[in-house]
């Protein structure tokens, strides 16, 4: 296991950020944020929060922490799905054209940090000025709301490859080498004077997804309505909520509460869920202290402006001399995204696949000096390369021994639709 916090770089110097507190929530201005070319939004919505950091300060190799457990100084960063070749002896046979790096860590110049009363913006000594200029931009600059040109979505995967892929998938489950696997494909368009910004705006609006999460860096976008939360840390807990199972919403009451019973009794997704969730056990159990996991939530249906989703939650204690950064190692990739054995099943993803994931099943987060941390699971996501002018979006859904691949094709295109009817 890969041990942080051993040693800072040379040019790392823990600071003190000097708070500025205003009342209200801050713009989101394309002028104001575009300055920057990393930035990485994160919502917290259970915990009623919302992070933005902007400009990097210091790049990290690794998340680095004091005794206690805590980093000295924010700390925002993301893990590609790849991470998991270097973790396990696995290997991806597609090329990556998005280009994120496998893992980057960084603290960040300016944080904001926002609820629905006032905003703190979190002022880096070495930027202090530069916060100042910030922090009347945001709430003084006018939005110039703007509209983006329609998107026509190509399917990188048609139909039956997808049911030929699925069928051998399944061999796969009878013959029991595996139990239940993740199976993505993608869709694809080509854009110009695309604005990632106003997208995101009405994607999160429109979604309402409690992880949503929005990302430069350099040239490269990622709009995420994620729904699903990887791991949250509050000093030395941590928590889970392995999600599987979907339905869609509808207009009509009666039909809507319909559907939600349907996925809560449903018995084929409340199998994947539990799969899922006995994954994470075991992953957290290699890092936790004896006895700590458990398990408080099991197959709880969760609404959300589009879908219905199930989740369950685990929860246990960080063993004494591990990091919470030991912790996010240990569980990826996240068990939702992978399958039951989970080494087996991303084998079988590769070879089944058309498409490298890249930051898709990935993680996006945090980690606070107030001992927080939270990070999401990248899905229900747009991906966007100003430089090529390309957006794509990928969907997937899980196979067990008595899923039917017609069904998991539509609930695929469900998803995927979720997030282009959402920028429409």
């Amino acid at each position: 296991m890969q041990q942080a916090g051993d040693r800072f770089p040379d040019n790392f110097r823990p600071m003190v950020r000097r708070p500025i507190v205003r009342k209200g929530t801050p713009c989101w201005d394309p002028a104001v944020l575009d300055r920057y070319g990393t930035l990485l939004f994160r919502r917290v919505l259970d915990r009623g929060r919302s992070v933005l950091a902007l400009g990097v300060h210091t790049e990290l190799d690794v998340p680095h922490f004091d005794h206690d457990g805590t980093v000295p100084d924010w700390t925002f960063g993301h893990m590609c799905y790849d991470r998991k070749n270097t973790l396990e002896r696995l290997t991806s046979r597609h090329p990556d054209p998005q280009g994120y790096p496998v893992e980057r860590w960084f603290v960040p110049r300016t944080v904001v940090e926002w609820d629905d009363e006032r905003t703190i913006l979190h002022l880096h000594p070495d930027h202090a000025e530069e916060g100042e200029v910030l922090a009347e931009a945001l709430f003084h600059s006018p939005v110039h709301e703007r509209k983006n040109v329609a998107v026509t979505w190509t399917g990188d995967t048609d139909r039956a490859t997808y049911l030929n892929n699925a069928g051998k998938l399944l061999d796969h489950i009878r013959r029991g080498d595996i139990y239940e696997v993740n199976y993505c494909v993608q869709h694809s368009a080509k854009v110009s004077d695309w604005d990632p910004y106003h997208a995101f705006d009405k994607l999160l609006r429109r979604t309402q997804a409690p992880f949503a999460a929005f990302y430069r860096h350099d040239a490269r976008f990622v709009l995420c309505a994620s729904p699903e939360r990887f791991l949250a840390f509050a000093d030395d807990r941590v928590v889970g909520e392995p999600m599987k199972g979907t339905r869609p919403r509808s207009s009509e009451p009666a039909e809507d509460a319909r559907l939600a019973q349907e996925l809560a009794s449903d018995a084929k997704e409340r199998s994947e869920n539990v799969m899922a969730l006995d994954v994470m056990r075991n992953d957290l159990s290699r890092v936790s202290a004896s006895r700590s996991v458990v398990v408080p939530e099991l197959c709880q249906v969760r609404s959300y402006p589009s879908v219905h989703q199930m989740v369950s939650t685990v929860q246990a204690v960080i063993a004494p001399g591990r990091t919470p950064y030991d912790v996010l190692l240990a569980a990826f990739p996240m068990a939702s995204m992978t399958g039951a054995p989970k080494i087996r099943a991303m084998q079988l993803i590769d070879e089944a696949e058309d498409q490298r994931r890249s930051l898709f099943s990935g993680t996006l987060g945090f980690f606070a000096p107030d001992g927080t941390g939270d990070f999401n699971v990248v899905i229900r996501s747009i991906f966007h390369d100003r430089d090529q002018g390309t957006l794509k979006v990928l969907a997937g859904s899980a196979l067990t021994a008595h899923c039917d691949p017609e069904a998991e094709w539509e609930e695929c295109a469900l998803k995927a639709r979720t997030v282009m009817e959402a920028i429409a």
